[in-house]
């Protein structure tokens, strides 16, 4: 009988339950034995996990988080990290794996198939930065739930004519600011892709408050940096991504526009009493249960990946490319990122004012 791995890496995402349901669903149709690693790649290198029947994923594509838990761990820079992974897959008599995750866990999953390793991958984050697929799982449930967070915000800044920067997730890209920001009607949203200056932010704080708007609501991705501000190194993490001041940056930008504010000589005395406040939404925009949409991506991605494991398609990354589920380079996808592009910011754009 044959045998498949599957596992989930990085950050949790709404619909990796869905993917596993698909992944399972599918393979049973042709006898194939599903073992789902537990924690990502850490389970593969222990060997730790268990088989999955559909009786164990019926109806999971409704849940958030993921049944087989997840971690982030670099096989790479493992002691024989690769060489564990290939002598836990012939021990169990597995003949490959579908790995879902992002960039670092398909860069993985990638460099073991360049080594000669069946692999499979599925493209898993909220941030919707991997190319060849027009979205990734995730991104939408993440949207709404930070266009929510947003549509609250408006209220409260306009009852307290404040400011407010809303930090949402997006170290590299700002599909999520950007998204979630116009949905809900941000007055401005700072992604990574179009740096801006302090004074350009301030200048539209301005211009609102001196035609009577008391209030603004600022929308920035995570990984946004202040064009010309001296960027500071906090280090990287187990993949070698830069550490951002993600902690800080909704903070550090709010006092600095009060300060700005409350200083400027041509908004009078009432600007002494200037507010900005930070909101930082964080995990909360991973959490929760999967949009529809989300359910249903996920699914077809699992179905389609399950699919290729049927014909000994490997070295691939499922996809989606307008309505259809399609099979990608996996190279490719994990060494391009897909950024936010001119046209949609400069759309968004007509409404920062």
């Amino acid at each position: 009988m044959r045998k498949i791995g599957i596992l989930t890496g990085g950050g949790d995402c709404p619909g990796l339950n869905a993917v596993i349901r698909g992944v399972v669903e599918k393979c049973a149709t042709a006898g194939i034995e599903v073992f789902g690693f537990l924690d990502g790649w850490r389970g593969v290198l222990s060997a730790r996990g268990r088989w999955l029947t559909v009786k164990d994923v019926e109806g999971i594509q409704t849940q958030g988080g993921t049944i087989i838990g997840s971690s982030r761990t670099n096989v790479m820079a493992c002691e024989n990290g690769p060489e564990t992974i290939v002598e836990v897959m012939n021990a169990m008599g597995l003949e490959g794996i579908i790995a879902i995750g992002g960039d670092d866990t398909l860069g993985v999953a990638n460099m073991m198939s360049k080594q000669g390793t069946n692999m499979i991958g599925v493209p898993k984050t909220i941030d919707n930065d991997l190319s060849c697929t027009d979205n990734t799982f995730g991104f939408d449930t993440a949207s709404n739930i930070a266009m929510e967070a947003i549509d609250r915000l408006q209220t409260t800044a306009k009852a307290h004519s404040r400011c407010i920067v809303c930090e949402c997730m997006g170290r590299h890209t700002g599909w999520i600011a950007l998204q979630a920001g116009l949905a809900a009607d941000a007055h401005l949203v700072l992604i990574p892709e179009f740096p801006m200056g302090f004074d350009e932010i301030v200048s539209l704080i301005r211009r609102r408050y001196l035609r009577g708007e008391r209030f603004t609501i600022i929308v920035v991705a995570e990984g946004f940096s202040l064009k010309g501000a001296d960027e500071i190194d906090l280090g990287t993490d187990a993949f070698g991504n830069k550490l951002l001041m993600h902690k800080n940056l909704a903070k550090n930008l709010s006092d600095m526009i009060e300060r700005a504010m409350r200083a400027d000589p041509l908004l009078g005395a009432d600007a002494q009493h200037f507010e900005c406040r930070p909101v930082v939404l964080g995990h909360i925009q991973r959490g929760g249960a999967p949009t529809a949409f989300d359910r249903v991506l996920g699914t077809r991605l699992g179905i389609k990946a399950g699919e290729l494991v049927i014909e000994h398609r490997y070295g691939r990354m499922v996809a989606q490319i307008g309505n259809s589920i399609v099979d990608a380079d996996l190279d490719k996808a994990v060494t391009v990122r897909k950024e936010v592009d001119r046209d949609f910011y400069e759309a968004a754009s007509l409404y920062f004012k």
